[in-house]
């Protein structure tokens, strides 16, 4: 939880205290209710995992399925209208942007949600569907649409996404003379 915090802390400049993190982000509310979820659903508790899924939703506007596994430090920033599903994968220090679905694009019940690897930033409304994997430090545009794997340390965007950019490097900022 402590490493949540100071993640948080350290991504976002405008934070007081650790207890204004703990109290007022959604996204930290988020994630603990779904650490808790999670651990019901690993174990094969009925509808208590839904429920705790679903009073998180209500409460914080982020939608993520206890079955979703999330890596240590995610960031989900502002969260309004994110959706995470049952089979995605969320390695570490990701950050995800409000409007982001991480969807499913179809109905069977194999992994069918995508895979981001560690270090990937995911642009607000930005979607991201089916059993593909985001490379880790790749980083997807605002409003893209990807639909195929992103190569590790690429920049996707558009609709549907293509790659802009490889060899990114952690914290390098996306040039808009690249967007065409």
């Amino acid at each position: 939880m402590f490493s949540l915090l100071k993640a948080y802390r350290r991504y976002d400049p405008g934070t007081q205290s650790y207890l204004e993190i703990a109290l007022l982000y959604p996204g930290v509310k988020a994630l603990l209710c779904h650490r808790v979820a999670h651990l019901f659903y690993r174990i094969g508790v009925p509808f208590v995992p839904r429920a705790i899924a679903e009073l998180s939703r209500f409460m914080t506007g982020i939608d993520i399925h206890p079955g979703a596994i999330i890596g240590k430090s995610l960031i989900i920033d502002h969260g309004m209208g994110t959706v995470i599903g049952e089979t995605a994968i969320i390695g570490d220090n990701c950050i995800i942007y409000q409007g982001v679905t991480l969807g499913g694009t179809n109905l069977h019940r194999v992994k069918r949600h995508p895979t981001l690897e560690s270090g990937v930033v995911i642009g607000a409304g930005a979607k991201v569907l089916g059993n593909i994997t985001i490379g880790s430090g790749s980083r997807v545009g605002s409003n893209s649409v990807v639909i195929e794997d992103v190569p590790a340390h690429s920049t996707a965007v558009g609709i549907p996404a293509r790659i802009i950019s490889r060899g990114v490097q952690a914290g390098e900022e996306l040039s808009h003379e690249k967007i065409k």
